[in-house]
């Protein structure tokens, strides 16, 4: 039966409310109960009832007067085998580096699936009168000293007065044991944090799970990389001052491992070409910038000293045409200076 047909059924609008079903649902079971409605349709009218109520509860319908679901019916069970299952819904945390050049991740979970004997109901309807009750759906409670105090709905057959028996199955649980399954799930290059992938499921083998799969994707902030949207990654290096001074080589971090780069002492900046995040998924990689921060000794050594000292000779020797410009200019400064104050 559809859920829209289960609601006509009852008589109720499609958004009706847990109360009102429950209402209407009592109410047409005390009318075509067939222990108190001699109809030859009794009988059948009666299954369509109960019918149409477990459709509505199964499909989690049940909403209370506030428009949430009736916790009293919230169903603790999936569909029922044969029909399309929701997706299992899970996250997965990735590295940048994972999150750029693609990954395989081992997804590992427990299911439980709706009891195939009673479609996961958990019992099944008997008809005549609730043995608990005797039909009335309710049972009288007492005070502390034995006074009657008001009923309250009977749980056996929840206030229907129809005899229900618990499925033996499921013992009443309405699903089976909970089910492990394993899978490894292929991540592409170049997601990004926030995106969701769907695994196929629904897959017979007692291993693989059985619905689809939709995984939020979660990347972690980096310790060294700054990722852009155009997919321009950018990192800030320090590197020793007196290697840069030198143009050595250094290693440098990159999301598909380390790489060496020639540090040249006039230039900060250097652009490592398609070593970047892709740009789309399973795209080319955009580009990677690398700043250096040139790393000087507070305080130099005495070895140090004596090394500049002479470094700062052999420059005199042969001084840059530059500084040779700049002390030229600096000389003819000074002797205007003195000549005007004569």
């Amino acid at each position: 039966m559809a859920t829209e047909n289960a609601f006509a059924e009852l008589g109720l609008a499609s958004d009706a409310t847990g109360s009102e079903v429950k209402a209407a649902w009592r109410r047409l079971v005390s009318q075509w109960h067939p222990d108190r409605n001699d109809n030859a349709d009794a009988v059948a009218k009666m299954q369509r009832i109960n019918q149409a109520f477990e459709e509505i509860r199964r499909a989690g319908l049940l909403r209370a007067a506030s428009g949430g679901v009736d916790e009293d019916e919230t169903p603790k069970h999936e569909p029922a085998s044969g029909r399309q299952r929701r997706p299992i819904s899970r996250k997965v945390k990735l590295t940048l580096e994972e999150a750029a050049m693609g990954c395989i991740k081992v997804m590992r979970g427990k299911v439980t699936e709706p009891c195939s004997t009673c479609a996961g109901a958990g019992h099944r309807v008997l008809g005549g009168n609730c043995a608990h009750c005797g039909g009335s759906g309710a049972i009288p409670k007492r005070s502390f000293f034995g006074w009657p105090a008001g009923v309250t709905e009977c749980e056996a057959c929840l206030g229907g007065g129809i005899a229900r028996q618990l499925c033996p199955a499921c013992e009443g649980a309405g699903k089976t044991a909970a089910r492990s399954y394993k899978v490894n799930v292929r991540i592409p290059s170049g997601v990004r944090h926030g995106d969701l992938l769907h695994v196929g499921g629904g897959h017979s083998h007692k291993n693989l799970p059985p619905a689809d799969l939709e995984i939020r994707v979660e990347v972690a902030p980096h310790a060294f990389f700054q990722l852009d949207d155009d997919g321009t990654i950018r990192c800030e290096i320090p590197v020793d001052g007196f290697a840069w001074i030198a143009n050595r080589p250094i290693q440098v971090p990159t999301v598909a491992g380390p790489q060496a780069l020639q540090l040249q002492r006039d230039r900060l900046s250097y652009r490592l070409d398609g070593q970047g995040f892709p740009i789309e998924r399973r795209g080319s990689r955009g580009d990677q910038w690398i700043t250096v921060l040139p790393i000087f000794p507070d305080t130099l050594s005495t070895d140090q000293e004596i090394l500049l000292d002479q470094l700062l000779a052999t420059s005199a020797q042969a001084p840059d045409a530059r500084l040779r410009n700049w002390n030229r200019g600096m000389r003819a400064w000074e002797r205007g200076l003195s000549g005007r104050s004569r």
